[in-house]
């Protein structure tokens, strides 16, 4: 496993890491789920990410009854949540159990403790941005667990450059201890954000990135370029968001020639994608889900993979995506 800094941090993190999204609480037996984690773990994967949001709250719950069997030392991991949406989202949740005000942020922090039965959170996430809160009132609540022992680290998830610049100030201005990491969509075909908004926060402020879905829900894998396999992630209902922006015949003709750069160099479409994503230097950590030790296991080796991805190589897969973003002329 290669471990990297967190943004400008000294907190070390697993290049890849692995996160409950979808799966945990929801989608795979409590067996499953501890014999991922023990994949991961044994691989010499230390971060384990999850959320509020994930499950409402069954996530947290099945990750933390199995890290209290397996008494892995606390000290050998790192562990995550975020709140924004409230364990019954937004739309069922009561305008007190949502947002990044001090009430929501404090309280999601005290219920994800005991779901995890842990005494602190390493990263916790303000999951969304909020338009009804304060930057100030997010900063000051942050800076407090962290001053309370609750949180050692905190961060945000699809932000813009710009409100994270605007909590960095806010930071600065009051003394408080601002966002260290940013947890954003990157995949070969979800780029602008980690290679083009952000490019001036890892020299700024050392922004530090924890990215999600490499494989793009699956469409890098290439099994949905006959349509939606029955009980495909993108098929269920909760995930139409995802679906309407990852659907795309466009998105099909690229990972078609994708596929054909992947088995030239005698790699699978996701590990060649995955392993994309951590030629990236900002990339701090690649998140991988998994429903089966499996495709775990499969998905672990992207690390291996990275010689392959070569000059010629990174060449063959830019001419293919036609995609790459163009910074302003400023």
């Amino acid at each position: 496993m290669e471990y990297r800094n967190l943004g400008r941090s000294g907190l070390r993190v697993s290049a890849l890491s692995f996160g409950s999204w979808i799966t945990f609480g929801n989608q795979i037996q409590q067996d499953t789920a501890r014999d991922l984690m023990v994949t991961a773990y044994e691989a010499g994967v230390n971060f384990f990410d999850n959320s509020e949001a994930y499950a409402e709250g069954r996530s947290e719950e099945q990750m933390g009854q199995l890290l209290k069997e397996l008494a892995w030392p606390r000290d050998s991991y790192i562990l995550s949540s975020k709140a924004f949406f409230g364990v019954k989202g937004l739309k069922d949740s009561l305008p007190t159990q949502k947002g990044n005000n001090r009430k929501h942020l404090t309280e999601a922090c005290h219920q994800a403790l005991r779901r995890l039965q842990t005494d602190y959170l390493d990263l916790y996430y303000c999951h969304r941005p909020d338009k009804h809160t304060p930057i100030e009132e997010t900063v000051w609540t942050m800076h407090n667990l962290i001053q309370q022992g609750k949180v050692l680290y905190w961060g945000t998830s699809e932000w813009s450059a710009q409100e994270i610049m605007e909590a960095h100030l806010v930071a600065r201005q009051h003394h408080l201890i601002g966002p260290v990491m940013e947890q954003p969509q990157y995949n070969m075909l979800f780029r602008e954000k980690v290679e083009n908004e952000f490019r001036r926060l890892y020299h700024t402020v050392g922004l530090g990135t924890t990215v999600w879905s490499p494989l793009a829900s699956g469409v890098l894998t290439g099994k949905y370029n006959q349509g939606v396999p029955e009980n495909a992630r993108l098929g269920r209902s909760e995930m139409q968001w995802l679906a309407k922006n990852n659907l795309r015949e466009d998105f099909f003709e690229r990972v078609r020639g994708l596929q054909k750069i992947a088995d030239e160099r005698g790699l699978s479409l996701p590990v060649m994608a995955i392993a994309w994503t951590l030629k990236n230097p900002h990339v701090s950590t690649t998140i991988l889900g998994a429903s089966s030790v499996a495709q775990l296991k499969e998905n672990l080796t992207a690390l291996e993979a990275l010689p392959k991805l070569d000059e010629a190589t990174l060449r063959a897969i830019e001419k293919v995506l036609d995609n790459k973003p163009v910074p302003p002329p400023f």
